[in-house]
């Protein structure tokens, strides 16, 4: 995706939407909703649309026509199976419908193997979409796709997420994309969720609003982020962990608040700090692309406390690329009280500082660890910077560290199937 950068003060830049470099790929690529449906329905307003869907079972697939729909739905107990999902969908992919206002734009509670495809949501004053497990912690909703689906102006003011997962399990999100939400929200905030992958979506938001772009807090384990771009997405991009009230950990409180999280190969704009490390027991990020953090590069954080509860722990920073002003950055890292940082390795990242090079040594001094094989001062000769296209030229010196492409000779250790 191609996007021009003007800068404005230190710790501030403007991104301006342009072209979409990466369009053609992402269209080769792109993954039908269903085929071969069950059943088939096509509907045309909201009260049809409620309809279907009271009238859904496995392997039924719902075709919206383009319009613009009332927000404001929910509906419970939604169940297809792992062999005929129940598909909510665009009968025209190009033209997507959109659901505009309500409180939350889609609510779905307690569902089981239902996949949304091609669908918009717009201007809900809570959340844009909510999916969640009703509050029974023992029973996950389980089997959901979320796939094209874009979700604008949530909010906009205080706690509001763009999509709110609590309690799910063997959950995907695929080239999805997030536009501004809550001041204290999420683009995208799991709770309490399991076995999960985000994959090829967008994150934006501007002028440092929004308290994170993706979340996974409240007990989440095994979620993989992945070719996720990041665009001054909150105060921090990827919150791995976070604060979450006992009550509302799933299935219990078990010691952590994120546990074996992956972060890889994605581009991160901005943000106070792209990654925060927050009460996790064992996290690795890798292969991801950073330019110009406001604050930090990353940071090591505590923030649900009590003897049940590891500190801060066992995170792997690796093989990423860092570029950085130093009248912007205010130390590579933060760590904070009550964690073990002293247990965190950092190996292989590349470090540069844009507006001073020779001064991106400094930054071994602000890691916690010594990093191995370490590298300073490395320009990246990223093919457009100004333009928001941070790939890495063909002979980059920071290779092989930093987003990888997944295109053939560049996949090696990206499994499309996690």
């Amino acid at each position: 995706m191609g996007l021009r950068i003007t800068k404005l003060r230190p710790g501030r830049v403007r991104l301006v939407h342009v072209t979409l470099v990466l369009a053609p790929l992402v269209a080769l690529l792109a993954v039908p909703c269903a085929s071969a449906a069950e059943r088939e329905i096509r509907v045309r307003d909201r009260a049809a649309l409620i309809d279907a869907v009271a009238a859904a079972r496995p392997g039924t697939t719902i075709l919206i026509e383009p319009g613009t729909y009332r927000g404001g739905l929910a509906f419970r107990n939604l169940h297809g199976s792992a062999s005929a999902p129940i598909v909510i969908a665009a009968a025209d992919p190009q033209r997507p419908p959109l659901f505009e206002g309500g409180t939350t734009g889609l609510q779905l509670v307690d569902p089981m193997f239902v996949e949304l495809c091609d669908l918009s949501f717009r201007g809900s004053t809570a959340n844009g979409l909510n999916i969640d497990d009703g509050g029974s912690f023992e029973t996950p909703a389980r089997g959901i796709t979320l796939r094209r689906v874009t979700v604008q102006d949530i909010g906009p003011e205080g706690n509001h997420d763009g999509i709110k997962l609590s309690g799910l399990t063997e959950f995907r999100v695929e080239d999805c994309v997030v536009e501004r939400w809550g001041t204290g929200g999420s683009g995208i905030d799991m709770v309490g969720c399991r076995d999960g992958v985000i994959v090829g979506s967008v994150l934006r938001h501007e002028g440092g609003r929004g308290s994170s772009g993706i979340q996974m807090k409240g007990g989440s384990r095994d979620i993989v982020v992945r070719r996720c771009r990041f665009e001054n997405s909150g105060h921090r991009s990827v919150n791995i962990g976070g604060s979450t009230g006992l009550a509302y950990f799933r299935p219990r409180p078990e010691g952590f608040e994120a546990k074996d999280i992956t972060v890889e190969d994605c581009t991160f704009i901005g943000s106070g700090a792209p990654i925060a490390f927050v009460g996790v027991d064992g996290a690795i990020v890798r292969h991801n692309t950073i330019y110009r953090p406001r604050r930090w590069a990353l940071r090591i954080l505590q923030e649900t406390r009590g003897s049940e509860f590891v500190p801060s722990r066992n995170g792997r920073f690796t093989d990423n690329v860092i570029a950085y002003r130093t009248d912007e950055l205010k130390s590579a890292v933060n760590v904070g009280e009550g964690t073990d940082p002293k247990s965190f390795v950092f190996a292989d990242n590349v470090w540069f500082a844009i507006d001073q090079p020779a001064a991106s040594v400094q930054v071994k001094r602000a890691l916690p660890t010594p990093e191995v094989n370490g590298r300073y001062g490395i320009d990246p000769h990223f093919e457009d910077a100004e333009k928001g296209d941070l790939r890495l030229q063909e002979r980059s010196p920071a290779r092989p560290a930093g987003a990888r492409l997944p295109a053939a000779d560049e996949n090696a250790g990206i499994n499309e199937d996690d």
